[in-house]
């Protein structure tokens, strides 16, 4: 594509074969691959692992030795790649759709109209409009501006936003916090400034994630053991137990093979593709892989009134006069006359210009001041009628006027009240409230969502905390947040401008109450720094430009999908199906992805556990390892693979907490030092004093015990004990008895259950190193086994 230096545009913007000729000279924004790794690298990454590369040379080694049926285990490899390739494309193109849907569709002049395209539709010199809340999607320069303001701190890290005039420069992946304006397409595509860091991203990653870091710190363990222990064990089969080169290297197989936990990273992998894949179909967009882990363990929830407990649009119902102010109708022409002035209407003035109607004829402007959250008010100055001004009763009245008691006691309903004032002064010069007189009320109904409710109540029972921060009045939002359940009314609602400064007194009155108001986009930041600063896991949700700062450096960000450009850019997660109760599914969803791999871990690091401390045992006594490779395999088959794969995908609705690697080595450690205890034992017993059993029966006895012991493990790891997860045990119970006693299933597997001796031995071991189990884990580690609630009252993913 070719960027070279656009000409002039005319205001009428490009026509439809100048659109047509830069298309076709690949002048157009072509917009970088969506969702961070390509199918290639999908492939790539899922068979070029640590993992696949360990178990392929063992594989190997089995292949020198002839015994074919032995590397059994090499299927992992190919389970392995299929199933973590097929999950995470599945996840990429979900993301890659979604992304589509939420994407924003600016609007560019063209033939003299202006109308809304897909952003690689643009083309270099398009002029596009914006307005608040409004990103800039490629680089430009202004061309026409009305007191237009930029928020570039997603470029800079400036958190003050920049004023721009016409012929200045705009880059791309900033937004309009306040005014409209044009601009002129300078660099599109590749070139455009937001195009060149996303290229640098990559959204499906698991960066700055506990969970993959505890997964990390557990497989580096992992190698640095398997390789002296690998190395011990062929040294002593070779030189102290003087085994065959062939058995030697199927005994280190053997010995190896069960301490690669082959299947954590899949199940990871697979547990947090099909989060994505079910949040999907529920409209989430996952913007980072990571909000799901991080939602998993949010402690306190910051919404903001409008867009989130009430839906997007509102209704004015009524305009209400001053006492000996100017009447009803008086009004209603002024605020007609104020509303025209502006271009871009936000959601408020375009229900009070549908009540009002158009002006009959236009009065000439001076001046214009668009609303602000900063400042909460939007004016205009005529030539010939003085200045107008729309905004909040607080900002624009004395505490003891009037029309602000009366403004007051509606908004205590719920209803959302805004003062029309007027004043000689102009609305540029710095001191126009000082000299105001408030003439008249507007009154707005807003509609609470129907499911804010229901979704407040969730969280209540989750124990999650809810703070609502708004920039509305303080008694307005109280009013709101009572009638869906939040705790405290009118009464108890906190106005924003009396909060202290310092950190630590705002997160001591944040730990109080739950209801805010008159909140800027400021003290939303602070507000959520200080949540974080006591030690709270923050999720803030909003539509707004006001709420991007706080959406930026919450926890999570989850933005509405009717939202802002700019709001939906900021946040992890956006909501495009604009359902508040979607937050609760998508907490869930995170619930069940964290809660579940923390389940599978303790399952495959209890495997690694047994085998290092049975290969360990084996060696300091110089005995023949009691295994061949293929027992191993079928060991983890019914104990860890299908149980870990079914319980990676299961309900689950604990709130993750952090420590995860400490807690899976809890709960891993005693199941695993055990088994390994308990199967040298039954295996010294029976090669040392059971001279009837033959070497395959003794290593069927072992092999018994380790199966046994774990399936008591799967047991204990599954718990709240359901009917589908004692069927899950059972159906492994029932195929382990199904392989030893059929006679051809047996031969395959070299197992042998003819002896009695070595079945009463393992048995009896097999029963007491479940009872020492149970000792360990209800007297000292009691909370590493702490029940797991059942779902409830939690939509499903």
């Amino acid at each position: 594509m070719t960027n070279r230096a656009a000409p002039v545009t005319p205001a009428g913007g490009l026509t439809s074969a100048e659109v047509a000729e830069r298309t076709a000279a690949g002048q157009t924004n072509t917009q970088p691959p969506p969702a961070g790794r390509t199918v290639s690298q999908i492939v790539r990454d899922n068979v070029f692992t640590r993992i696949n590369a360990i178990l392929a040379v063992l594989f190997g080694l089995v292949l020198i030795t002839g015994q074919l049926k032995q590397g059994l285990f090499a299927l992992l490899i190919i389970a392995n790649s299929v199933v973590g390739i097929v999950q995470e494309v599945r996840a990429k193109r979900t993301l890659d759709r979604l992304s589509v849907i939420g994407a924003a569709h600016p609007t560019v002049r063209r033939d003299g109209r202006s109308t809304q395209i897909a952003q690689d539709q643009i083309v270099l010199g398009d002029l596009i409009e914006v307005g608040s809340g409004d990103q800039i999607v490629v680089d430009g320069e202004v061309v026409e501006q009305n007191h237009l303001v930029l928020d570039e701190s997603l470029l800079t890290g400036e958190a003050d936003p920049v004023a721009k005039t016409v012929g200045e420069q705009v880059l791309s992946g900033s937004h309009v916090t306040v005014g409209s304006g044009v601009y002129r397409a300078t660099k599109v595509g590749a070139d455009a400034y937001a195009a060149q860091l996303t290229a640098e991203a990559s959204r499906f990653t698991l960066v700055d994630s506990e969970l993959r870091r505890g997964i990390d710190t557990i497989l580096k363990y992992v190698t640095w053991i398997i390789i002296p222990v690998g190395i011990m064990t062929i040294w002593i089969q070779l030189r102290e137990v003087r085994a065959s080169g062939r058995d030697a290297l199927l005994g280190m197989v053997a010995a190896l093979v069960p301490m690669i936990p082959e299947g954590l990273v899949l199940m990871t992998s697979v547990a947090f593709a099909v989060g994505v894949i079910r949040l999907g179909k529920r409209q989430c967009l996952v913007q980072e892989l990571p909000a799901i882990e991080t939602l998993a363990r949010v402690d306190t929830v910051c919404v903001d009134k409008t867009g989130t407990l009430t839906e997007g649009g509102m209704t004015a119902t009524e305009v209400k006069s001053a006492p000996g102010g100017p009447d009803e109708g008086a009004i209603r022409d002024r605020l007609a006359q104020l509303l025209a002035t502006d271009p871009h209407p936000n959601d408020t003035n375009q229900a009070i210009a549908d009540l009002v109607g158009p002006p009959e004829h236009r009065w000439e402007v001076s001046a214009t001041a668009p609303f602000s959250s900063a400042t909460k008010w939007s004016g205009a100055t005529f030539a010939e009628h003085g200045s107008i001004l729309l905004g909040a009763p607080d900002v624009l009245a004395e505490a003891k006027d009037p029309l602000r008691l009366t403004a007051q006691e509606i908004g205590a309903q719920g209803l959302r009240v805004l003062m029309v004032a007027e004043t000689d002064q102009g609305v540029d010069d710095p001191d126009v409230l000082a000299a105001i007189h408030p003439i008249g009320l507007v009154v707005l109904r807003q509609r609470l969502r129907p499911d804010a409710s229901e979704t407040i109540a969730y969280f209540t029972r989750e124990g999650v905390d809810v703070r609502v921060i708004s920039g509305d009045n303080a008694a307005s939002v109280g009013a709101v947040a009572a009638s869906v359940g939040v705790a405290g009314g009118p009464d108890q609602a906190i106005d924003a401008r009396s909060l202290p400064d310092d950190p630590d007194e705002l997160a001591a009155i944040l730990d109080r109450h739950a209801v805010y108001g008159r909140v800027t986009p400021q003290q939303k930041r602070e507000m959520v720094d200080a949540l974080q600063r006591s030690g709270r896991i923050v999720a803030m949700t909003g539509d707004g430009v006001n709420d991007v700062l706080a959406l930026k450096d919450a926890d999570i960000g989850v933005a509405m999908g009717s939202g802002s450009d700019a709001s939906r850019s900021a946040a992890q997660i956006v909501l495009l199906d604009n359902r508040f109760s979607s937050l609760p599914a998508a907490v869930a969803e995170g619930r069940r992805v964290i809660g579940n791999i923390e389940r599978v871990a303790t399952l495959f690091l209890t495997k690694t556990t047994y085998s290092v401390v049975l290969a360990l045992l084996v060696g300091l006594f110089a005995m023949p390892f009691p295994f061949v490779p293929i027992h191993v395999t079928i060991t983890a088959w019914f104990t860890i693979g299908i149980p870990a794969f079914i319980l990676s995908l299961a309900p689950n609705q604990e709130r993750a907490r952090s420590g995860f690697t400490r807690r899976v080595i809890q709960r891993s450690a005693p199941g695993g030092v055990v088994i390994g205890l308990a199967a040298f034992l039954t295996y010294r017993l029976l090669y040392r004093h059971d001279a009837s059993s033959t070497p395959e029966q003794i290593s069927t006895a072992v092999l018994i015990v380790v199966i046994v012991i774990a399936l008591w493990v799967l047991l204990r790891v599954t718990r709240p004990d359901t009917a589908w997860k004692h069927a899950l045990i059972g159906a492994s119970a029932a195929a382990y008895v199904v392989m030893f006693t059929v006679p051809p299933l047996a031969r395959f597997f070299s197992l042998d259950v003819k002896s009695p001796i070595a079945l009463g031995v393992a048995a009896g071991i097999a029963g007491l190193g479940i009872v020492l189990c149970e000792i360990i884990w209800r007297r000292w580690l009691p909370e590493a086994f702490e029940p797991l609630r059942d779902p409830e009252g939690v939509p499903s993913a």
